[in-house]
């Protein structure tokens, strides 16, 4: 063969590999409302920036006759690129060679970019959109999975696994997404769930849809499987793309510094009256929050499950940070099974990192009744303490108004190794609240006054003893648990240089192989 005849074999040969499945099902993606494969990566990488791995690669399957269907790519697109010019490995898979279902040959290729992505320190991005394990190659596909998982797991806090859910994600399929740090799912074209719908109806009679057992609406309010929702794909590749510029390549890295024009010494009146005189008046934290990052740019993180607790990614004086707010505006801002869950994932990932932690308390305490305690809101609640309490990252707590009894010392308090703990002159860190205190401190003495009027007098006495006594920050800042009482408006000034003076904190927590924090 001449050598021009070579070129020409190789460059039809990528033709051919860029068609997929062919135009007829390329357009069958389309007329869904999906991207392929390719136009995926083309939106996610900076342009021109992609290097694809395995292009020629073809399934090994001779059962039922696969060895007479073969598509170049074997239904999974390969390689590395960049995002604002840093490094990424991607997989992503399409939909119109064989419905995307693995194989060997396929889960091959994405291992491959896993194992390179671990050797360099760099982002692994998976783009999902596939019918699961390819029926045809029984256990080879079932091991090829395994595969997957597997270094899904030795990843894991080594260097961000993010994955998009851009179409169907079942049965096997569904646990390489759910071992990675982030998971987005497209409104419309996207679910996961373990068991569809059919065998659903068999084993226990439900008749339920695909959308309403495993939709992005249920996976995000629910069961907070999805942490972002995107209307659409183009919209869920920007979301990525913007995700990556808050994270480091890898955990021996810093996330990116960038320029910020915002003064740090900006002052923020609103925050000096934001708080409600009543203490029992809500207000939405995101405006505390908005208020002292950079620019107001926050990217909020699980936005739709367990709203009583906000967290996401903002920056401070250009520096990514993680924030973990309670929301008052949402159930008082109590904490509670999903948002003990969420909160302790959320500064895990941030520890793993290096991403520094703010966290904003207004806390009244723990959800009480038999529905969280049966479902086993100690385990939780232990979770997202052991947390905060095993980071070693720099950590800075501001309180706000409340901080009662044991979710006082959930939320990032100096016992856990707060690093830079304050307080606004809101505060009111105490056991309790003052109503409850006087219900238990002065039970005995109430049942003795007969005269409502007196015991109405007595009552409004003994609560405003305690409030002056107790529910201020003076009396932890006496001991030391508060580092500072600030000024509202100045909080974004104390937050930077306070992030100034941890940006070389070393700590250390024991040699062990693991630690066995409460699953």
């Amino acid at each position: 063969m001449a050598f021009e005849e070579k070129i020409k074999q190789l460059l039809d040969k990528r033709v051919e590999a860029k068609m997929g499945g062919g135009q007829k099902r390329i357009d069958s993606q389309h007329s869904k409302g999906k991207l392929t494969a390719r136009e995926r990566i083309d939106l996610l990488l900076d342009e021109g920036s992609f290097e694809e791995f395995d292009m020629f690669v073809t399934h090994n399957c001779t059962n039922f006759g696969m060895q007479d269907k073969t598509f170049l790519s074997d239904g999974v697109v390969t390689g590395y690129g960049t995002i604002d010019g840093r490094l990424v490995y991607v997989f992503s898979q399409d939909f119109t060679i064989f419905g995307g279902s693995l194989s060997e040959s396929f889960a091959k290729k994405i291992c491959k970019v896993m194992d390179q992505a671990m050797k360099v320190g760099a982002p692994v991005i998976g783009l999902n959109d596939s019918g699961g394990a390819r029926i045809q190659e029984g256990v080879n596909s079932l091991a090829g999975y395994a595969e997957i998982f597997e270094r899904n797991i030795l990843a894991s806090g080594v260097i961000p696994q993010i994955s998009a859910i851009f179409g169907p994600c079942a049965g096997g399929a569904v646990y390489s997404p759910a071992l990675t740090d982030f998971i987005m799912m497209s409104k419309e074209n996207s679910y996961m769930f373990v068991t569809g719908p059919k065998v659903v109806k068999t084993v226990t009679g439900e008749d339920v849809t695909e959308s309403n057992l495993g939709g992005a609406n249920v996976h995000a309010t629910k069961s907070g499987v999805a942490h972002f929702v995107a209307d659409n794909e183009q919209e869920g590749i920007l979301l990525i793309r913007k995700l990556i510029s808050y994270l480091p390549s890898n955990n021996l890295e810093e996330a990116p510094l960038t320029s910020c024009s915002d003064p740090i010494d900006r002052l923020e009146d609103t925050l000096n009256s934001i708080i409600p005189e009543n203490p029992n008046k809500p207000y939405d934290v995101k405006n505390v929050i908005s208020a002292i990052v950079d620019d107001g740019e926050f990217l909020e993180v699980h936005e739709r499950f367990a709203p009583n607790l906000v967290v996401g990614f903002a920056r401070f004086n250009g520096m990514s940070v993680g924030i973990v707010a309670n929301q008052p505006n949402y159930m008082a801002g109590v904490l509670d099974i999903n948002a003990s869950r969420k909160g302790a994932r959320f500064v895990r990932f941030c520890d793993a990192f290096n991403i520094p932690i703010v966290t904003l308390v207004d806390v009244p305490g723990f959800l009480p009744g038999t529905g969280q305690e049966y479902n086993g809101i100690i385990i939780h609640g232990a979770k997202f303490l052991f947390a905060y309490g095993e980071a070693t990252v720099p950590k800075v707590t501001v309180t706000l108004r409340k901080s009662y009894g044991g979710a006082h010392d959930v939320m990032s308090c100096k016992q856990l190794r707060g690093d830079i703990n304050y307080a606004w002159p809101t505060a009111q860190i105490a056991v309790m609240g003052a109503s409850g205190a006087t219900t238990i401190l002065y039970g005995s003495e109430l049942k003795k006054i007969e005269n409502e009027e007196e015991k109405t007098k007595f009552i409004a006495e003994k609560e405003q003893e305690y409030s002056d006594k107790f529910a201020n920050p003076y009396d932890a800042a006496k001991y030391g648990y508060i580092d500072d009482v600030i000024e509202p408006r100045n909080t974004r000034f104390r937050v930077i240089r306070a992030l100034q003076a941890l940006a070389t904190k070393k700590d250390n927590n024991p040699m062990k192989k693991h630690d066995n924090i409460p699953l």
